[in-house]
């Protein structure tokens, strides 16, 4: 009888998700944006060709702070996807399954996403 009253399966007040799967859900997710972030990196290289006025439209939008904030997400999005198929790439060749491994390597993926990130947009300020 005691059966019955367990979950029959794991939800979100019980289930807590395990890094690397987090780490696999912003690699996709990251992958979609840089899909994203491509369509206006061709916006801002077809304004150019445009001429001044449209360039100075789509700088005036890439410049603002939304426009900005969306070009630092992009920036964090290219470096982390970067970061994480090189850890893929070890994976392919058999290393880093072990559960401390790979949680070893997850946390060195988005600390040197992060530094590369900021170190991007301090150099190109």
């Amino acid at each position: 009888m005691t059966s019955r009253n367990r979950p029959l399966s794991p939800h979100i007040q019980v289930y807590k998700m395990p890094f690397t799967a987090i780490l696999s859900i912003t690699h996709r997710i990251t992958g979609i944006a840089l899909g994203v972030g491509t369509l206006v990196l061709a916006y801002w290289l077809a304004s150019a060709a445009y001429g001044p006025t449209a360039y100075a439209h789509a700088q005036a939008v890439l410049g603002s702070a939304i426009g900005k904030l969306v070009l630092f997400g992009w920036t964090g999005a290219l470096f982390y996807h970067l970061c994480n198929g090189i850890r893929h790439l070890f994976w392919d060749v058999g290393r880093g399954y072990e559960i401390a491994e790979a949680d070893k390597s997850g946390r060195l993926v988005v600390a040197s996403a992060a530094v590369m990130t900021l170190l991007a947009w301090i150099i190109g300020l």
